[in-house]
């Protein structure tokens, strides 16, 4: 078939377009415990409810990340990699302090979809801080397998709260040879209308090269009427000025966005925070970044 030359002329391949935090879960197969509280999550979410927003928004592309600490939930989830072209990486779970760490990881990769296994997650905001073994970070089991996973080139995302935040700045500082990726921007308290520390620790993170951020979960860390871009600035600032659009990557966070707000508004609540940055810039947060920190196999984006 030939090409129309005006037509041609006239096309632009956009650079692609990337949901780098998204989850799925199916209630029948695994409870999702944390979900007991949130009535609007209290049901099945899978990649067919996600996928009219992503044609409508046009994104290419998705990490789906772990909501419980599961491996067998990781084995479900290269599953759908290697079903669903619309998922590039998969974010799972397995025991960072088992010694045979490594042979886990050879056994996931070697299973179906295991090429799409692009890191790991803990439940971090879960573990009791200071116990008496130490935060659970900074643990000597726990390091001995984020030295594996560097090693291995895979990615420790951390989901951490704002109070957690010493131990994954000091985790990150342990472990220059491990790429981490920083959920939800550190969950900044947006309700309690505080910034610092928080920005303070941004600060103090991104002095740190083996690290970026997600630019998500804001709308859900903030209280009702809160979740306009006022509110929101005071937060997306520090993040853009300390990490640049080279270390932040989007996610939606679906479903979990949807108690705050639905995709388009989460997208469009997004744009506006991001206002300010140039076409490269952008790029860069909405795929460039996710692709080059997971190590992502996204083409270029639709022509339009």
């Amino acid at each position: 078939m030939t090409t129309d030359p005006a037509e041609a002329t006239d096309s632009v391949v956009r650079p692609p377009r990337v949901d780098a935090h998204h989850h799925v879960w199916d209630l029948s197969v695994r409870d999702q415990p944390w979900t007991r509280e949130l009535p609007g999550l209290r049901r099945d979410f899978t990649l067919a409810d996600l996928e009219p927003e992503l044609d409508a928004h046009g994104i290419d592309a998705t990490v789906v990340v772990e909501t419980v600490d599961s491996a067998d939930e990781t084995v479900e989830l290269l599953r759908l990699y290697a079903r669903a072209g619309r998922v590039a990486g998969v974010v799972g779970w397995a025991d960072l302090t088992t010694p045979d760490l490594a042979a886990t990881l050879d056994r996931l990769r070697a299973a179906e979809g295991g090429t799409g296994l692009v890191g790991l997650r803990h439940q971090v905001q879960l573990e009791p801080p200071g116990a008496a073994d130490g935060d659970w970070l900074l643990r000597r089991d726990v390091a001995v397998g984020l030295d594996v996973l560097g090693e291995r080139g895979l990615v420790f995302d951390l989901i951490v709260t704002a109070a957690q935040l010493p131990s994954a700045i000091e985790a990150v500082r342990r472990h220059p040879g491990t790429s981490f990726v920083l959920d939800h921007a550190g969950k900044p308290p947006i309700a309690a209308g505080a910034v610092e520390p928080w920005a303070a620790r941004m600060h103090e993170l991104a002095a740190l090269p083996n690290v970026a951020v997600k630019f998500s979960g804001l709308l859900t860390e903030a209280g009702d009427g809160q979740r306009d871009v006022a509110h929101l600035l005071p937060y997306a600032g520090p993040l853009l000025a300390e990490f640049g659009a080279r270390r932040l990557m989007f996610g939606s966070d679906w479903p979990v966005c949807t108690l705050a707000a639905d995709y388009g508004h989460t997208l469009s609540i997004t744009a506006a925070l991001l206002r300010t940055l140039d076409d490269a810039e952008r790029a860069a947060v909405y795929g460039g970044t996710a692709i080059h920190w997971y190590g992502l196999a996204v083409g270029s984006g639709a022509v339009e």
